[in-house]
Parts: structure tokens; C-alpha cells; sequence
């Protein structure tokens, strides 16, 4: 089985690493913005909760993961979220920073707080629970809570309904699911507990084929095989990180694997797969019936 997801998707060769994070280590300041005329969004799910809130008149600037809406592509970007240039983001006179957990490098967080602009930091959580708490703070710090509270609703509802499809799914008959992040070298880099990817798998019905340590790493092609992944899961891509058919089968440790040998790969938009913003709900659905087909729910 091939399938590739990308329903109602952008698919910008840029995207590269930028929704590939796990847990940052910035600290939440839960307030408001005093100024919210010109603020500068990094981050795609915090660009996405913005425009989902109907408060986008507000942004000035967004940062290369942000890459739905369609309409944010017109604002101009600062740069990668974990790789900011001071200059950039300076450059577009924000009143405010709506910044997404582990945006950095520190050093330029660093000045722009000492360029007394307003910057709320936004945590991020690869669950249900974590993307509603965005919904919130965002809201919050837009001075909008009132729809920041009634899209936390209807998201939270959205993402309930995607979780039920695979809830009486028998643990022994889940699917093993391997996040190939890239390969490099003939390296495999996998996901670990902590990340999007992880997240994504677990509320989609599906278990992590990888244990044991957090965030991506390079894995041997001893565990790769020992993870005995049923399907690989991986960004649908373009250009030099593309990884194709012939790459990925070929590899001697996925060609050992049942995903390997029964030719089970899915391919989906990084931005809709690991962002976890509004739109995540529909991506759990996605994956759910790609994993499962007819067994899932209805």
C-alpha cells in the first residue's frame, strides 16, 4: 500500500524540518498584548489558530512554518522558527510576538525581549489537551476569548469524534507505525516518544514502532528491524529531502521489516500531519483510515 494525504494542502519545498519538533524548552508567559496592530506569528499551528479565530487583520508577519492559510503565504516571512534572525523579525515593526515553544536560537529571543517588544511565548503540546491550550493562550493574548473559546470547543469535539474511530481497535491488533524523518546516508532518523510524530500516531489508533528514547534520532538497522514497524509513516515531500519508493525499500533494514516487505508506506503533508493546530482533527481522520481502512469507525 501507497497513500499520499494531502487534502487541502500546500506543499512548499521549504518545509524541511520546521513542524518536526518535540517539547521546547521556553517559558509560557500567559497574557495579553498590550498592542495587538502588528503582530509577528512564528509558528504554523499559532499562524493557523490566528486565521482560525478570524483575528489574521492583526498580522504582519508570519515565520516559514507557517504555511496555511493559503492567505499567510502573502505576509512576509522572518525566517525558520528555530533559526531566527533579531534583523528579521525587527525589520517588520511588530507590536507583539506570538511565538511557538522552542523558537529561537535563544540569543535572538534575547534581543528582541530587550527591544521591549511584547513576546508571548506559546507552549506546545502533541495532544488533544495541548492543542486546545493553544487555542486558548493565542486567544487570550489577541484579547479574543470569547472565539478562542468556542473554536477550543469545537476543536476539542472535532478531535473527540476523530479519537472514537479507532477506540474498539484491540491493542494486539494496532499497527505498528515507524516515522522515518529522514535518511541521509542510509541513516534511518526516527521519532521517539515526546514528538508530533509520536502524537499523531497515538491519536490516530496506531503505536509508535520505536521506544526507549525521546525526540529523533538515528536509528541501527538492528532496530530498525527489531521495531518490526507494520506501515512507515513519513512527510510527503519534494526536492532533495524527498525520500522515494526505490530509496526506501531498497534500504536493507526496511526491506527486512513487514511495512518493508508488504510495501505499506503512507506519505502526508508535514504542515497538516505534525502541526497540531485546528486542522489536526481531520489529519487523525486521515491517518486512522489510512492505517486501518474499513475497520475504523464511521
Amino acid at each position: 500500500m501507497k497513500m499520499s494525504v494531502t487534502k487541502g494542502l500546500l506543499r512548499p519545498a521549504a518545509l524541511g524540518l520546521a513542524l518536526i519538533s518535540a517539547v521546547g524548552s521556553g517559558q509560557a508567559a500567559e497574557g495579553v498584548l498590550p498592542d495587538r496592530s502588528r503582530i509577528a506569528a512564528v509558528g504554523g499551528s499559532i499562524t493557523e489558530i490566528v486565521y482560525a479565530l478570524g483575528e489574521e487583520k492583526a498580522l504582519v508577519a508570519r515565520d516559514s512554518t507557517s504555511v496555511f492559510p493559503e492567505a499567510a503565504l502573502k505576509l512576509p516571512d522572518v525566517g525558520y522558527m528555530r533559526a531566527l534572525s533579531p534583523e528579521g523579525v525587527l525589520s517588520v515593526n511588530p507590536s507583539g510576538i506570538l511565538a511557538l515553544e522552542g523558537s529561537g536560537p535563544k540569543e535572538a529571543v534575547d534581543v528582541l525581549k530587550k527591544a521591549s517588544i511584547p513576546l508571548i511565548t506559546v507552549p506546545e503540546g502533541f495532544s488533544h489537551e495541548g492543542i486546545v491550550a493553544k487555542i486558548r493562550i493565542v486567544g487570550k493574548a489577541l484579547d479574543a476569548e470569547a472565539k478562542a473559546e468556542t473554536l477550543a470547543k469545537e476543536v476539542s469535539e472535532q478531535l473527540s469524534a476523530a479519537e472514537t474511530l479507532t477506540a474498539d481497535i484491540p491493542e494486539g491488533q494496532r499497527k505498528r507505525v515507524l516515522f522515518i524523518l529522514g535518511m541521509q546516508g542510509g541513516k534511518i532518523m526516527a521519532s521517539g516518544s515526546g514528538t508530533a510524530a509520536d502524537g499523531i500516531i497515538a491519536l490516530a489508533g496506531g503505536v509508535n514502532a520505536v521506544e526507549g528514547f525521546t525526540g529523533y534520532k538515528q536509528l541501527t538497522d538492528e532496530a530498525a528491524i527489531t521495531a518490526r514497524p507494520d506501515v512507515i509513516l513519513m512527510m510527503d515531500r519534494e526536492g532533495e529531502l524527498a525520500i522515494d519508493d526505490s530509496e526506501l525499500y531498497g534500504h536493507p533494514a526496511i526491506a527486512s521489516t513487514p511495512a518493508g516487505q508488504a510495501r505499506q508506506v503512507i506519505r502526508m503533508d508535514g504542515a497538516y500531519l505534525l502541526g497540531f493546530g485546528p486542522r489536526t482533527a481531520n489529519a487523525v481522520k486521515d491517518l486512522a483510515a489510512a492505517l486501518y481502512g474499513d475497520a475504523v469507525k464511521q
